[in-house]
């Protein structure tokens, strides 16, 4: 008697299991491109209101044009888990521009402040994916704001959804004197190629890119889907180093490098291979296994090059050198010198949040130094180019008014946080409010303390670790707690000791969980300093905090 041997379990690659979509999310997609979705706003959604919106519309292709319905704000974070998406909504959305590199011009960065003076209630976050995010966006006004973000360059398209989402890029892309080459051209060539490509807008989920020319590695290249990373190949000269698979979340997984060199006049192409594997081959059966990551760790990165090149590229890549951390901070602060005389100056606001007043009058202070040039950073930073050095001074006066400073504390330079509960569907605790105020008793406590190096604080409001809480110094994952009177309070899962490469670290790492541990949000600086202090005490000489805090005992991490 023979037996058969049972079928293996479709997990949805299209390539091999074909296309037959095998959950909701894939169906609504099979089912009409989510590009589609911009016509039915224009002709129908802006004109009949909130209520015309179908919930595939309404909670998933609106994503491809970058909005999501926003919370409703008397939903406490007890609920977060509990309601579905229609109870969540308010009948308000969060837009997310893309800015592909961060680069806007001071004409553009007005647009963006009249679009958030106008339609946003003055809202206006800086993302560390280098968008802009707005809120209290209504569905009426979303015609007028894609007009005019379109008719200055910009655009909203793929800024959400399982597509390829903003492109990552070095800040300092085509000024900086230690640039080894420079991604502004390879970047322009993926975005006039592909983004909106319907070809590319059905992936089994979102795709993250990063390219940077920069030997300061500042775009967290070990988190990303696919990054380019500048090397010089010692026949080929300067290209790129291939890295594949990165990602956070609940699962997290620092991206491999291939091995392979990339040449700037193939990077396009090679971006294009990947994510074309990722659109054939990812797993699309499971949402929370849908990440290019997922397949990377099954494949290994021998196998995923050998798809890469025989499969979609047709040719052999060059082997490579990998990249050497040379460059200095990877957040730019500061004032700096370009390749051409001028200056550049890196800004910190406070975790990133802005306003349209606050974009309109940089504009008007970074033309008043010579510039017309303005960059976000993946660190909800944002630089001013092309700085005559006569005007630097003046500039930095006249951005401190706005919390704008080149020469931030180190918790107000390094402490980033995610949208949180006030605007989060997927948010348990408050984050934005939390951590500025985290930062003010921190630089009274901590005054007293010289820290040769920022110890980064990244607050994030779900397991989902928008704020990379996994790489970070100390990272904060929002949860509730009880208090003593049995009511719920905001509070944090506490990992230590992550981080990305760097001067300060030779390799990437995620952080340890201290077991057990919870702070409770009105805690946060009474933790921070005490652990802060335990560091600065217990220390070897020259020892990092993320070196101290993997060899410290639990007791002192408490």
């Amino acid at each position: 008697m023979t037996t058969s041997t049972p079928a293996a379990r479709s997990n949805g690659q299209w390539a091999v299991d074909g296309t037959t979509p095998l959950n909701a999310n894939e169906e609504f997609k099979a089912a009409d491109n989510g590009l589609s979705v911009r016509q039915r706003v224009l002709d129908i959604y802006a004109r009949e209101g909130f209520d015309s919106i179908p919930a595939d519309d309404l909670h998933g292709r609106l994503r491809w044009w970058g909005l999501y319905t926003q919370r409703r704000q008397d939903i406490d974070g007890s609920r977060t888990g509990t309601l579905g998406p229609d109870e969540l909504s308010d009948r308000y959305f969060m837009m997310r521009v893309r800015l592909d590199g961060g680069a806007v011009t001071t004409g553009q960065l007005r647009t963006l402040a009249g679009i958030s003076t106008d339609f946003a209630r003055g809202t206006a976050d800086i993302s560390d994916r280098q968008n802009i995010q707005y809120h209290w966006i209504r569905i009426e006004d979303v015609p007028a704001i894609w007009e005019r973000l379109e008719a200055a360059g910009m655009q909203t398209t793929e800024a959400c959804g399982d597509t390829p989402r903003v492109i990552l890029g070095s800040p300092v892309a085509g000024i900086a004197a230690d640039e080894i080459v420079d991604p502004t051209p390879v970047i322009a060539e993926i975005v006039e190629r592909f983004i909106g490509d319907p070809a590319l807008s059905n992936l089994p989920r979102k795709f993250k890119s990063a390219i940077t020319g920069h030997p300061s590695l500042d775009v967290v290249h070990e988190i990303n889907d696919i990054s380019l990373v500048g090397v010089v190949h010692p026949e080929l000269g300067a290209g790129y180093d291939l890295w594949v698979g990165g990602g956070l979340s609940v699962s997290p997984r620092l991206a491999e490098r291939l091995g392979a060199f990339v040449t700037p006049a193939q990077a396009a192409e090679v971006w294009h291979g990947v994510i074309s594997i990722f659109r054939d081959y990812g797993y699309r059966r499971l949402r929370n296994k849908a990440r290019l990551k997922f397949l990377l760790a099954d494949w290994g990165a021998a196998r995923f090059r050998e798809v890469l090149e025989t499969e979609y590229l047709g040719y052999r890549l060059a082997d490579g050198p990998a990249p050497a951390v040379n460059g200095g901070p990877g957040d730019h602060i500061g004032v700096h010198a370009q390749k051409d005389g001028r200056r550049y100056v890196g800004l910190a606001p406070t975790v990133g949040r802005v306003s349209g007043d606050i974009l309109s009058a940089l504009a008007d202070a970074a033309e008043a130094a010579g510039s017309a040039r303005v960059r976000f950073t993946p660190h909800q930073k944002l630089l001013v180019l092309d700085v005559d050095p006569g005007r630097v001074d003046a500039l930095l006066a006249a951005v401190e008014p706005l919390g704008l400073t080149a020469n931030p504390s180190p918790f107000r330079r390094s402490t980033m946080a995610c949208t949180g509960i006030e605007y989060c569907k997927l948010a348990f605790v408050e984050t934005k409010q939390t951590a500025a105020d985290t930062i003010t008793a921190l630089e009274q406590r901590l005054a007293d303390v010289e820290l040769d190096r920022p110890i980064s604080l990244h607050l994030n409001g779900c397991p989902n670790s928008c704020a990379r809480i996994q790489v970070a110094d100390i990272g904060l994952k929002g949860q509730l707690m009880k208090s003593a009177d049995g009511a719920d309070e905001f509070a944090y899962q506490v990992h230590l000791g992550g981080g990305l490469a760097s001067v300060d670290r030779e390799d990437a790492g995620l952080g340890r969980t201290v077991r057990g541990l919870k702070v409770a949000a009105a805690d946060l600086p009474d933790y921070v300093e005490r652990v802060t202090r335990a560091f600065v005490a217990g220390r070897e000489p020259g020892e990092s905090f993320a070196a101290w805090s993997h060899r410290a005992a639990d007791e002192v991490l408490r």
